[in-house]
Formats: structure tokens, C-alpha cells, sequence
């Protein structure tokens, strides 16, 4: 490793911007958060990246926001269905192929993102990377980032980290967990297609459905609970196992097999989920880049096999990627309370629950769908840094083991955790309360103001 070191002069860095609350990231926790803050009547400010709100949904490509719903699913509501109904009303949803939800566009959620962050008033400030905390003592007061414009500061009487990375928590003083490198979940590359015969690719599907117990493998094997087994499943893994008896995708590359999200009239195959890369570090740079550039690669491939052995896909060709790869794991804080495996099983219950999660379990291995009825709650605590004042995490950095990871990941769990936080926050400031003290008698009534069910 190379251990050259160079000194930066001192400098003094403008602040632009004072606020009540500021969340960084924009991603289904990020959005939910700075949204239910502002609605709780406090002064929000929403740090993003890249140039659109939405993180994984748009910058991404992840367009199965609920695809875990059945008919006996129990869910919070809240921002996160809020998401699902506004893009419908705006154009921007069509039915799930799996389930009984709405399938987000990826490109016209971002004008959805638009619309609720303007309706809301909060201070958009997209293109500004994270860097650095400001911190007073174990308090941390703003941050610094780096734009086009340079280093730039904002203050802030509460932060929620909702990075994804825990990278606001990690650079000021939390406790975290980074799951090893060899465990973590696979990176995904996602990719859209456009030049699909609908007709012709529906008649396929339906000569030959495939079912969750095909989601294993030779590369790996599914725990379910069993009633999962024979239900509908939208996945593609025979033309890719024929492309590699075939000689079209290397013998290496069994891990190319996954889900399509929706068929569209227009020709377009959205949401493919076909590219899983193993040993990708999200918080590496350097594994980022070999991983981007190797996903693409791999998606390629895949796309040939489509062509060559899925009716309907003939004259199928790249329509886009998403504009980052997609990252499942890496950093979690070590939080008040960390939530267990046990508790996603078998329904955790909590005093200080700040929204419901139903029996949703993907990763690791294990998959288990919602059907009967069974959720568990969030508590509070486990958006909470014990080391750090003033900050709360949301998403899918939220303190937890790895079974738990598999729960608490997913996009519509984040957006439960993010409303969650952001009411905490506003109530905290509202009445002078500090974080580890609010009082969570308030927060549930402004939940329930808020339309989220918690209990």
C-alpha cells in the first residue's frame, strides 16, 4: 500500500446554508425522511449526489419498490405508499409482474421526487458530495461537501445520515459494523431493454413459469418457508444456463440468472435484475469501478442470451443502465438497539416502533414473502448512534445482524425507517428535547398525523 502523504494548507470554508434539519441522501430513507420533517414543520435541507432525488429507485434502476405484496400483506403506509400512488396518478408506475403492487419508472419517478420535494418546501441541494462532519465535541452540527462549486459548509441542528453507508455516521465517531467483503450481498448492474415482443414474450412466460423454488441454483440455494415455493416467479435462468452449455456466457459466469420487472406495450423490458457480482465493496472506489465496468460487461452477455434463447427477445437491444451500480450491504451502525433475526422471524415488537414492516425477508440466502398476515415493528432505537448527539441514521444502515440486513435493506423498510426519523427529529427540535430523549408519545401521534401505522 502506498503510504505517501501530503499536508493541505489550512482554509477557511464558507457556510451557505443554516438549517433545521438535513438529511444526506436522497434514496427511499433520505426522501421519506426530509418529506416527513418538512410536514412536521421544521426547516429541511436535502443533500444529494447525483443530479435527481430517488436514489436506488432512479439512480439505480431498482423499480420493484413493493414487490414483496400479496393479498394478506400488512404494511405502514406512509411516504413510502405514497411514492407508489403518486407515480401512478403521474404516469410513472404500471402493475408489478409479481405481486400485487406497482412497478416505479425509474426515469419518470424522478419527477415525481421533483414534485414532493417542491410541494413540501424543503431546500433541494443536489450535486454536493458528502465529505466531512463538522462536529462540537461528540455533537456533530453540519457538514462539508464538495461540489463544482468548491468545499462548502451547511449547519444543522439535527443530521440524519441516510448515505446507505452509514459514511456521515462512520466520519463522525459512530460505532459501525462493515459486513466482510466475502459475505456481503452481490452488487447489481441494472439494466432496461427495449425491442421486446410483448406478445410473444408473455406466451413464453406462460409456456413455461418459473416458481421461487427455481431461484436456486448451482450457484446458490434459497431458504424459504415453504409456502413461497410454487408461487409465480418473473425469473429468467434457462437461457443463460443454455448460453453457457452453448459457449455465449463463459462457464464462470453461473451467476448471471434473475428477475424481469415488467413488459411494456411500447417493447420495453424494465428492471432487470439478472447481474449479481460477488466481492464488490461499496464503500472501495477501486471495487466500484472493476465491478461498474464488469457488470456492464456481464450485462451484455446476458443480453445475447436473451436474444438467442427467450421468445420475444429477438431483436431485443440495450435501452439504458442504470446510473450507478446498486449496492445491497456494507456499513451498519452499532445503535441503540440492533435489531436481530430473531425479531424479523418472529415479529419483533417495541414500545418506541416508529412504523410496521411486514414478514419480508431477501438476502443472504433467504427468501420469505409476506402472505399471512405477520410484520414486525422498527424501533427507533436502531436509528439511534449512542457515540454521536444529533444524528439519527436511516435506510438500510440502520443498526441490525445480518438476517435482519435482509429486512431492514429493502427499498420500502428504508422509507418506513426514514419518516420515522425524520418526525423524530422535527419532535425533537419542537420540544427541545435531545434525540435520545424525544418523546416517543409525539412521535407516534404525528406518525399517525402522517398516516403511518406503527403497532
Amino acid at each position: 500500500m502506498n503510504t505517501l502523504t501530503i499536508s493541505e494548507a489550512p482554509r477557511q470554508t464558507q457556510v451557505i446554508r443554516q438549517t433545521d434539519v438535513l438529511v444526506v441522501g436522497s434514496g427511499p430513507g433520505g426522501l421519506a425522511a426530509a418529506l416527513a420533517a418538512a410536514r412536521s414543520g421544521v426547516e429541511v435541507t436535502l443533500v444529494e449526489r447525483f443530479g435527481c432525488f430517488g436514489g436506488n429507485i432512479t439512480a439505480v434502476g431498482v423499480e420493484g419498490f413493493a414487490w414483496y405484496r400479496h393479498e394478506q400483506t400488512v404494511e405502514a403506509n406512509g411516504i413510502g405508499r405514497e411514492f407508489e400512488e403518486r407515480a401512478k396518478a403521474m404516469g410513472a408506475a404500471v402493475p408489478e409482474s409479481q405481486s400485487l403492487s406497482y412497478e416505479l419508472d425509474s426515469e419518470g419517478f424522478k419527477l415525481v421526487a421533483d414534485r414532493l420535494v417542491t410541494e413540501a418546501g424543503i431546500h433541494p441541494m443536489l450535486h454536493r458530495q458528502f465529505v466531512a462532519p463538522i462536529m462540537d465535541g461528540d455533537s456533530i452540527t453540519g457538514i462539508i461537501t464538495e461540489s463544482k462549486a468548491g468545499r462548502e459548509a451547511i449547519l444543522a441542528r439535527r443530521v440524519i445520515d441516510a448515505t446507505g453507508d452509514a459514511d456521515v455516521a462512520v466520519r463522525s465517531g459512530a460505532d459501525v459494523y462493515k459486513t466482510p467483503v466475502e459475505e456481503m450481498q452481490g452488487a447489481s448492474v441494472m439494466f432496461h431493454l427495449a425491442g421486446v415482443d410483448k406478445k410473444a414474450f408473455l406466451e413464453g412466460v406462460k409456456a413455461d413459469p418459473q416458481a421461487y423454488k427455481d431461484w436456486a441454483t448451482g450457484e446458490w440455494e434459497i431458504e424459504t418457508s415453504g409456502k413461497e415455493d410454487d408461487m409465480f416467479s418473473p425469473f429468467l435462468g434457462k437461457p443463460f444456463e443454455r448460453a453457457i452449455r452453448e459457449g455465449v456466457i463463459p462457464e464462470h459466469l453461473n451467476t448471471i440468472s434473475g428477475t424481469w420487472g415488467a413488459v411494456h406495450d411500447s417493447g420495453e423490458l424494465t428492471y432487470m435484475n439478472v447481474v449479481h457480482l460477488a466481492g464488490c465493496d461499496g464503500t472501495d472506489p477501486d471495487s466500484m469501478t472493476h465491478f461498474e465496468i464488469e457488470g456492464r460487461a456481464q450485462a451484455m452477455l446476458a443480453i445475447d442470451a436473451l436474444r438467442r434463447y427467450t421468445p420475444g427477445c429477438g431483436a431485443a437491444r440495450l435501452r439504458n443502465f442504470g446510473m450507478t451500480i446498486g449496492i445491497r450491504d456494507t456499513r451498519k451502525i452499532r445503535a441503540a438497539y440492533d435489531l436481530t433475526e430473531n425479531d424479523v422471524r418472529e415479529q419483533g415488537r417495541f414500545e418506541d416502533s416508529i412504523g410496521i414492516y411486514p414478514e419480508f425477508i431477501d438476502g443472504y440466502g433467504v427468501l420469505i414473502l409476506p402472505t399471512t398476515g405477520r410484520y414486525m415493528h422498527i424501533p427507533y432505537r436502531s436509528m439511534v448512534t449512542p457515540k454521536v448527539r444529533n444524528l439519527l441514521v436511516a435506510g438500510r444502515a440502520i443498526g441490525g445482524d445480518k438476517i435482519a440486513h435482509a429486512a431492514t435493506r429493502n427499498m420500502a423498510c428504508c422509507a418506513v425507517a426514514g419518516q420515522g426519523a425524520g418526525i423524530a427529529a422535527a419532535v425533537s427540535l419542537k420540544d427541545e428535547q435531545s434525540l435520545e430523549n424525544v418523546s416517543i408519545a409525539r412521535v407516534h401521534k404525528e406518525l399517525e398525523r402522517q398516516g403511518v401505522r406503527y403497532q
